[in-house]
Protein backbone atom coordinates (compact mmCIF):
# COMPACT_ATOMS: atom_id res chain seq x y z
CA UNK A 1 0.00 0.00 0.00
CA UNK A 2 1.18 3.54 -0.60
CA UNK A 3 2.62 5.71 2.15
CA UNK A 4 1.71 6.66 4.82
CA UNK A 5 0.24 3.14 5.12
CA UNK A 6 2.12 -0.11 5.52
CA UNK A 7 0.66 -3.60 5.83
CA UNK A 8 2.48 -6.74 6.85
CA UNK A 9 1.54 -10.22 7.94
CA UNK A 10 1.16 -10.49 11.68
CA UNK A 11 4.01 -12.42 13.26
CA UNK A 12 2.86 -14.93 15.91
CA UNK A 13 6.05 -14.31 17.88
CA UNK A 14 6.96 -11.34 20.05
CA UNK A 15 5.75 -7.81 19.44
CA UNK A 16 2.93 -8.49 16.96
CA UNK A 17 1.43 -11.20 19.13
CA UNK A 18 1.65 -9.04 22.25
CA UNK A 19 0.05 -6.10 20.46
CA UNK A 20 -2.83 -8.10 18.96
CA UNK A 21 -3.46 -9.86 22.26
CA UNK A 22 -3.58 -6.52 24.10
CA UNK A 23 -5.87 -4.96 21.50
CA UNK A 24 -8.29 -7.90 21.65
CA UNK A 25 -8.56 -7.40 25.42
CA UNK A 26 -9.59 -3.75 24.96
CA UNK A 27 -13.30 -3.29 25.71
CA UNK A 28 -14.02 -1.43 22.45
CA UNK A 29 -12.61 -4.37 20.44
CA UNK A 30 -13.68 -7.25 22.69
CA UNK A 31 -17.31 -6.10 22.61
CA UNK A 32 -17.62 -6.92 18.92
CA UNK A 33 -14.80 -9.38 18.16
CA UNK A 34 -15.54 -11.57 21.19
CA UNK A 35 -11.97 -12.88 21.07
CA UNK A 36 -10.47 -11.63 24.34
CA UNK A 37 -8.54 -14.87 24.48
CA UNK A 38 -5.38 -15.72 26.41
CA UNK A 39 -2.10 -14.92 24.67
CA UNK A 40 -1.36 -18.58 23.88
CA UNK A 41 -4.68 -19.00 22.10
CA UNK A 42 -3.92 -15.91 19.98
CA UNK A 43 -0.52 -17.35 19.14
CA UNK A 44 -2.20 -20.56 17.95
CA UNK A 45 -4.82 -18.57 16.00
CA UNK A 46 -2.18 -16.55 14.15
CA UNK A 47 -0.11 -19.65 13.41
CA UNK A 48 -3.20 -21.46 12.08
CA UNK A 49 -4.11 -18.53 9.84
CA UNK A 50 -0.59 -18.32 8.45
CA UNK A 51 -0.41 -22.09 7.87
CA UNK A 52 -3.62 -22.16 5.84
CA UNK A 53 -4.82 -20.47 2.68
CA UNK A 54 -8.10 -18.95 3.80
CA UNK A 55 -7.21 -16.12 6.23
CA UNK A 56 -4.30 -13.71 6.40
CA UNK A 57 -3.76 -11.82 9.68
CA UNK A 58 -2.37 -8.37 8.95
CA UNK A 59 -1.08 -5.44 10.99
CA UNK A 60 -1.57 -2.07 9.34
CA UNK A 61 0.67 0.81 10.33
CA UNK A 62 0.20 4.51 9.73
CA UNK A 63 3.48 6.38 9.45
CA UNK A 64 5.24 3.40 11.00
CA UNK A 65 2.88 3.01 13.99
CA UNK A 66 0.66 -0.10 14.08
CA UNK A 67 -2.95 1.07 14.38
CA UNK A 68 -5.19 -1.60 12.83
CA UNK A 69 -5.43 -5.37 12.97
CA UNK A 70 -7.28 -6.91 10.08
CA UNK A 71 -8.00 -10.33 8.71
CA UNK A 72 -8.24 -10.77 4.97
CA UNK A 73 -10.20 -13.89 4.05
CA UNK A 74 -11.83 -15.69 1.15
CA UNK A 75 -15.53 -15.19 1.77
CA UNK A 76 -16.51 -18.25 -0.27
CA UNK A 77 -14.53 -20.45 2.15
CA UNK A 78 -15.87 -18.77 5.29
CA UNK A 79 -19.03 -19.22 7.35
CA UNK A 80 -20.40 -16.02 5.81
CA UNK A 81 -20.80 -17.84 2.46
CA UNK A 82 -23.82 -19.66 3.92
CA UNK A 83 -25.57 -16.30 4.34
CA UNK A 84 -25.16 -14.70 0.92
CA UNK A 85 -24.30 -15.72 -2.63
CA UNK A 86 -20.51 -15.63 -2.33
CA UNK A 87 -18.49 -15.53 -5.51
CA UNK A 88 -15.26 -17.60 -5.59
CA UNK A 89 -13.01 -14.53 -5.51
CA UNK A 90 -14.91 -12.37 -3.00
CA UNK A 91 -12.56 -11.09 -0.34
CA UNK A 92 -13.75 -10.47 3.20
CA UNK A 93 -12.28 -8.23 5.86
CA UNK A 94 -12.43 -8.13 9.65
CA UNK A 95 -11.09 -4.82 10.96
CA UNK A 96 -10.17 -3.61 14.44
CA UNK A 97 -8.69 -0.27 15.41
CA UNK A 98 -6.52 -1.38 18.30
CA UNK A 99 -6.19 1.69 20.49
CA UNK A 100 -9.33 3.43 21.71
CA UNK A 101 -7.51 6.77 21.39
CA UNK A 102 -7.15 6.12 17.64
CA UNK A 103 -10.87 5.62 17.03
CA UNK A 104 -12.98 8.41 15.56
CA UNK A 105 -9.98 9.84 13.70
CA UNK A 106 -10.99 8.72 10.22
CA UNK A 107 -8.44 5.89 10.03
CA UNK A 108 -10.82 3.29 8.66
CA UNK A 109 -12.58 5.51 6.15
CA UNK A 110 -9.18 6.71 4.90
CA UNK A 111 -7.66 3.22 4.79
CA UNK A 112 -10.53 1.37 3.10
CA UNK A 113 -10.29 2.91 -0.40
CA UNK A 114 -6.52 2.32 -0.43
CA UNK A 115 -6.90 -1.21 0.92
CA UNK A 116 -9.71 -2.24 -1.44
CA UNK A 117 -7.75 -0.88 -4.41
CA UNK A 118 -4.73 -2.95 -3.33
CA UNK A 119 -6.89 -6.07 -2.92
CA UNK A 120 -8.48 -5.62 -6.34
CA UNK A 121 -5.02 -5.14 -7.86
CA UNK A 122 -3.76 -8.29 -6.10
CA UNK A 123 -6.67 -10.40 -7.41
CA UNK A 124 -7.96 -9.22 -10.80
CA UNK A 125 -10.79 -11.79 -10.57
CA UNK A 126 -12.14 -10.28 -7.35
CA UNK A 127 -15.23 -8.18 -8.09
CA UNK A 128 -16.17 -7.25 -4.54
CA UNK A 129 -14.85 -6.93 -1.02
CA UNK A 130 -17.20 -7.56 1.88
CA UNK A 131 -17.43 -6.72 5.57
CA UNK A 132 -19.85 -8.18 8.09
CA UNK A 133 -19.83 -6.06 11.25
CA UNK A 134 -22.25 -6.60 14.10
CA UNK A 135 -25.36 -4.49 13.40
CA UNK A 136 -24.94 -2.90 16.83
CA UNK A 137 -21.53 -1.54 15.88
CA UNK A 138 -22.87 1.65 14.35
CA UNK A 139 -19.50 3.41 14.63
CA UNK A 140 -17.88 0.78 12.39
CA UNK A 141 -20.79 0.74 9.94
CA UNK A 142 -20.58 4.51 9.48
CA UNK A 143 -16.81 4.29 8.96
CA UNK A 144 -17.22 1.50 6.43
CA UNK A 145 -19.85 3.47 4.52
CA UNK A 146 -17.59 6.53 4.50
CA UNK A 147 -14.83 4.26 3.15
CA UNK A 148 -16.87 3.18 0.12
CA UNK A 149 -18.88 0.18 1.35
CA UNK A 150 -22.64 -0.12 0.87
CA UNK A 151 -25.06 -1.87 3.18
CA UNK A 152 -26.40 -4.82 1.18
CA UNK A 153 -28.34 -6.85 3.74
CA UNK A 154 -28.57 -8.07 7.31
CA UNK A 155 -27.42 -11.64 7.81
CA UNK A 156 -27.54 -14.05 10.72
CA UNK A 157 -24.18 -15.53 11.69
CA UNK A 158 -23.72 -18.01 14.56
CA UNK A 159 -22.58 -15.30 16.99
CA UNK A 160 -24.24 -12.12 15.69
CA UNK A 161 -26.66 -10.37 13.44
CA UNK A 162 -24.36 -8.76 10.90
CA UNK A 163 -24.60 -5.96 8.40
CA UNK A 164 -23.39 -7.37 5.09
CA UNK A 165 -21.47 -4.53 3.49
CA UNK A 166 -20.09 -4.61 -0.03
CA UNK A 167 -17.55 -2.59 -2.00
CA UNK A 168 -17.74 -3.44 -5.71
CA UNK A 169 -14.73 -3.20 -7.99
Amino acid sequence: MPQPWDARLADPDGFHLDLIHRWMQSPHVAAFWRQAWPRDRWELELRDHLAGNDIRPVLVALEGRPVIYLEVYRAARDRVAKCYHARPHDIGLHIAVGELAMTDRGLVRTLLPVLTRALFDADPQCTRVILEPDVRNTRAIKSFQAGGFQLADEILLPDKVAALMVCPR
